[in-house]
Parts: C-alpha cells; sequence; structure tokens
C-alpha cells in the first residue's frame, strides 16, 4: 500500500508547468553527442525529463510547456511521441516551444529567465494563475501542489524548492540561509565555496531549480530583467537573487512534498549530471529494495510505451544459459545464451551466446557479440559490440579505446568501437 496519495490539485489546475529543457548537460560527455541531457535514457525505458512532467501529470496540472534548445530533435520526437495526450476541450494544453528567435532574428534563449520571457505571449495566451518552473534535468518525485500551497500560503513573490546537500556538491547549485519561517534571507548562484548550514557545517541548503510565482508578478519581473544591460538572464543568478533583496522569497524544504511509496526509506532525488552520477543511479534501480520506487502505481512515471515483444531468455546448457540476476531487463530484449548481473537493459538489447554483462548500464538497440565481456560499463543507444570485445579487466587499455572515469567507468559510444575495429 502506498503511504502516499495524489493530491486533488486544486491549486494545480490553475498553474502551468514550464519545464526548462534547453540544456546540454557537457559533463555526460558522449551521452549527450546526439541529444539534450533531459532526453537522456534512464532506467530501462524512461527519458530523464519523463520525472519533471510526471510530476506536473501527477500533480494535477493540466498545462504543460517545454522549452528547448540544444540538439532537441531527439526530445521533440520522445515529447510528441509520448505526451501528445493532453485534450484542448479539457483545458489542457502541451507546448514544446524550441528556441526560435521569437524576439529577435539574432538572438536564440540567453539565459533561463529569457527561455521563458521570449514566450510570454504563449503563457499569456492561456492565462494561468501560477507558474512553477521546472529543470528538465533531475530524477526525483514530487507533488508540487504542496508547494503551491505554501506559495499563496505565504503571500510570497517567490518560492524555491530546495534540499540539504554536502557543501562538497553546493558549488554546482544556488545555495541559500533562511530564517525559520523558511524565509530566504540570501541566495548566491554556485558559490566556489559554498556556505554551511548553521549547526551542520558539513552540508549547505541549495536550490532545486524549482520556482513558483503568480504569473503576472512573474511576467513583471522578466519585463523588468529583460530591461538590465548586465543581466545575464538567468534565474538563479539574477532573478532569485533580486527578488531575496527587494521581495518575498520563501524556500519550500523538498521533504514536505516529495511522494514515496512504501518502500522508499529516504527522499530521494539525484543530479545526473555526470557520467559516474548516471550510472549509479541506474545501477542502483537493480537493488533489491531500491531508494526510487519507479514501480509506485500511485505516482507513475509516464513515457513513450514503446510497443516491444516481452524480453527473452533462450539457451539452458553449462556455459551457455540465458540468465539475469538482480537486474532490469527492457521489453524487446534477447538474452540469448549470455550472463547478465546487475545490469540494466533497455529497450531491444540482443546479448549473444557466451557474453558476460556485470554493472553494465546498456541503452536502447545495442547488440552485443559473443563471447564479449562487459564490466563497469555504459553503451550508447546502437552500439555494436564486437564479439570477444573485453571492458573494464584492463584499465590502460580501456582508457585509451574509450571514455573512462576516475572510478574505472566505461563509456562507449559507435565511434569509439568504429576507431578500434579492423
Amino acid at each position: 500500500m502506498n503511504a502516499f496519495q495524489p493530491s486533488s490539485g486544486p491549486l494545480a489546475r490553475q498553474a502551468m508547468a514550464y519545464v526548462l529543457a534547453g540544456g546540454r548537460g557537457t559533463r555526460l560527455m558522449e551521452l549527450t553527442d546526439f541529444r539534450a541531457k533531459p532526453a537522456v535514457y534512464f532506467g530501462g525505458k524512461l527519458r530523464i525529463i519523463d520525472f519533471a512532467l510526471s510530476n506536473a501529470l501527477n500533480s494535477g496540472i493540466r498545462r504543460i510547456a517545454v522549452a528547448t534548445q540544444y540538439k532537441a530533435h531527439s526530445l521533440i520526437r520522445h515529447l510528441q511521441r509520448g505526451w501528445n495526450f493532453f485534450r484542448s476541450e479539457r483545458n489542457e494544453s502541451f507546448d514544446i516551444l524550441p528556441a526560435s528567435q521569437r524576439v529577435s532574428e539574432d538572438q536564440w534563449y540567453m539565459g533561463t529567465a529569457d527561455a521563458v520571457y521570449q514566450n510570454i505571449d504563449i503563457i499569456e495566451s492561456y492565462d494561468p494563475k501560477y507558474i512553477v518552473l521546472l529543470a528538465g534535468d533531475h530524477i526525483y518525485k514530487m507533488d508540487y501542489e504542496q508547494m503551491l500551497q505554501q506559495h499563496v500560503n505565504a503571500g510570497a513573490d517567490v518560492t524555491v524548492a530546495c534540499l540539504e546537500v554536502p557543501r562538497a556538491w553546493a558549488s554546482g547549485f544556488g545555495v541559500m540561509h533562511v530564517d525559520e519561517d523558511d524565509r530566504i534571507l540570501s541566495f548566491e548562484e554556485k558559490p566556489a565555496n559554498p556556505a554551511p548550514m548553521p549547526g551542520k557545517p558539513e552540508m549547505s541548503l541549495a536550490s532545486m531549480g524549482i520556482y513558483v510565482f503568480d504569473t503576472k508578478f512573474l511576467i513583471e519581473q522578466l519585463h523588468r530583467d529583460a530591461a538590465e544591460p548586465n543581466s545575464s538572464r538567468d534565474f538563479g543568478k539574477d532573478i532569485i537573487p533580486h527578488l531575496v533583496k527587494n521581495g518575498k522569497a520563501m524556500a519550500h524544504p523538498f521533504d514536505r512534498s516529495c511522494v514515496r511509496s512504501s518502500a522508499e526509506r529516504t527522499s530521494y532525488w539525484r543530479d545526473v549530471g555526470t557520467v559516474d552520477a548516471y550510472y549509479d543511479a541506474n545501477i542502483d534501480l537493480t537493488d533489491v529494495v531500491p531508494d526510487l520506487d519507479i514501480y509506485d502505481r500511485n505516482w507513475p512515471i509516464w513515457t513513450y510505451a514503446e510497443i516491444t515483444a516481452p524480453a527473452k531468455f533462450v539457451h539452458d546448457v553449462e556455459g551457455r544459459r540465458g540468465e539475469a540476476i538482480s537486474s532490469l531487463i527492457a521489453g524487446g530484449s534477447i538474452v540469448s545464451g549470455a550472463s547478465v548481473h546487475r545490469s540494466l537493459l533497455s529497450s531491444n538489447v540482443h546479448a549473444h551466446s557466451f557474453a558476460k554483462l556485470d554493472g553494465a548500464v546498456i541503452l536502447p538497440d545495442v547488440d552485443i557479440g559473443r563471447y564479449a565481456r562487459l564490466s563497469r560499463v555504459i553503451v550508447d543507444r546502437g552500439v555494436k559490440i564486437p564479439t570477444g570485445l573485453v571492458v573494464g579487466e584492463d584499465p590502460e587499455l580501456d582508457a585509451k579505446r574509450f571514455r573512462r572515469t576516475a572510478s574505472g567507468l566505461s563509456l562507449i559510444t559507435q565511434r569509439m568501437i568504429d576507431r578500434i575495429s579492423p
């Protein structure tokens, strides 16, 4: 039985979710050579952006817009296929807003605030009372209705979702101080030396990149910021610090609205912005009781449901047994006489006889040749692993051929395979 029940969402039905999904995510290296970070595959059949979109839908929000920019084709195709069920006759809408030089012929989205500013006319055409601004590149489950309720009850100009993170990580976030009533007293975007929390010297209070505004007030602030010649047109660098100093900015602790099933022990949030973090979050799903419950039917993660045949396991002779242990195997995959251990196979993966996978994250449409041995790897979509390829046993050789991280993880793409194949 799920410990959390979705709210009826009376404020959410007056809100628009505006998802900022234009970033490349350079720290994901070759995983974002052909797709934006929000479009990167996750968990066997999902995309990273599906979490923010599902949170909005499950919270009761029925107007959603997604701003795209960097290499957006894969993302736009996914949104068109998987998120096209909103109906205007039910007062629902789903808009994809690519950077299209709508304000000036020589101006793309210059920052997160500009990505909203350039689409003010579209927002105003729907006349939502509230705007929930979301980053499209994090893994978490959250009921935005709870945050909307706090925002309205506090009479805030802006409400910023926050969570505690180790100070060692905090330089990648907006870091804030709050008083006992959750009012934000100071805010600094990506500080080199993050301030500690009072009484918790090893922790900092970080922004999640989730903001709630009254729509009319947000539009006023976007016009004000656009007139500032020295602004970088960014929420974290410009809009939020201005409101902390000149308005009423409130913090919303993630624990108050994090959605947890009875199987989830902690409040789960991950920025999978590095190759290692992305790998760990995927492999964690193979745990007997993972920290993130993607099987929670009371808070489903919606996505494009590709039509595939069931996963198949064949051959049952010693040394050539199709088997998977502590692993996730998506539809359309065939484990043909291969051994799969603590791994995640996305849709339509074919692992051939005598291959061995241990700690492998395999993206869709990968073909793994006979006798291949892959350990601690991420294999990008569509890669054909040659017969007998061994990765994860010779660090020096792996570093020469593939993208190898300091932790010993190897990222494999088809271009890398092509360079070593005869």
